[in-house]
């Protein structure tokens, strides 16, 4: 547990922290959500995050809460004084406290800003080397998953469901029978060389690790399309990984009971692996921005 967050103001302790119980995030999930990775004091895409996270807000005619310098202080203010260098930063901002009414509140409604760190340890994740198990589920989610709310139960309930079953995460399947995503992370597989995931729509969330990967991929001369797949060519594929802000990237060794590859991370699983953590310490450039690309 932390030792302080952030709170409307105030840098408290979680035990001292308090939410209005009218709170639309509380009652509505209305509200969004970043998740920021510190790595060695480094935040990891902070452009590409707050990129979208204004873009989110901006999708449920929200405000950002504060300037977007104001908030790259805040998020070091609350690292420093939990003296991490190595961390998970969750920032959730709602459209604040009103008497319950599915309209929304006056504009002039005071918004919540919550900005929590974590401790995490990116060189302890057993995962990076030896891969995760992944069962496919149908995707119940909302229509409009391209703006990350905290609207998070279809995806909670896909991992339970995946975990339940013996695996590690779910891979959730669109009407058709193809793959959309993870429960919390971008689905890619990798034949004959070629990256390939799935095409941006309102069917995904664009993540922002996949933003990095994709110009990694053009850096490295690594082909990557972007097409539809179905689990049955997942099965057969050379390499398979998620990606995401604190597990990175996370090879895939196994789908539905299928082995993939030789069962073991592949080479280009590892070579983006390891390009994404030089990105993050600043040796291949500049940070990337993100957009939604729809």
């Amino acid at each position: 547990m932390p030792r302080y967050i952030y709170l409307n103001g105030q840098y408290v302790h979680p035990s001292h922290a308090a939410i209005h119980p009218e709170d639309r995030g509380f009652l509505f999930a209305d509200a969004v959500y970043e998740v920021i990775a510190c790595i060695h004091g480094h935040l990891a895409d902070e452009t590409g995050h707050l990129d979208r996270l204004e873009r989110s807000l901006n999708e449920l005619q929200m405000p950002m809460p504060v300037e977007r310098e104001t908030l790259r202080f805040l998020m070091r203010e609350v690292l420093r004084r939990n003296n991490q260098k190595n961390a998970a930063i969750y920032i959730q901002v709602t459209r604040g406290a009103a008497k319950r009414d599915f309209k929304f509140p006056s504009p002039d409604t005071p918004q919540t800003l919550m900005i929590i760190s974590y401790d995490y340890n990116y060189e302890g994740q057993n995962t990076v080397q030896d891969g995760i198990r992944i069962k496919t589920t149908n995707d119940i989610r909302w229509k409009r998953r391209d703006i990350k709310t905290t609207l998070l139960l279809p995806q909670s309930l896909a991992k339970q469901e995946a975990v339940d079953n013996g695996a590690d995460d779910a891979w959730m399947l669109d009407p058709e029978g193809f793959i959309n995503e993870s429960s919390a992370s971008n689905a890619f597989i990798v034949k004959n060389g070629k990256v390939i995931t799935r095409p941006i729509s309102y069917n995904i969330l664009k993540g922002i690790t996949r933003t990095a990967i994709e110009h990694l991929c053009q850096d490295g001369r690594i082909e990557l399309e972007e097409r539809k797949f179905t689990p049955e060519e997942a099965y057969e594929a050379d390499e398979a990984f998620n990606t995401s802000a604190t597990s990175l990237i996370v090879p895939v060794i196994n789908i539905d009971g299928n082995v993939i590859g030789n069962g073991k991370r592949g080479k280009i699983t590892e070579l983006l692996y390891n390009e994404y953590r030089a990105y993050v310490e600043g040796l291949r450039g500049q940070q990337v921005h993100w957009e939604p690309g729809l």
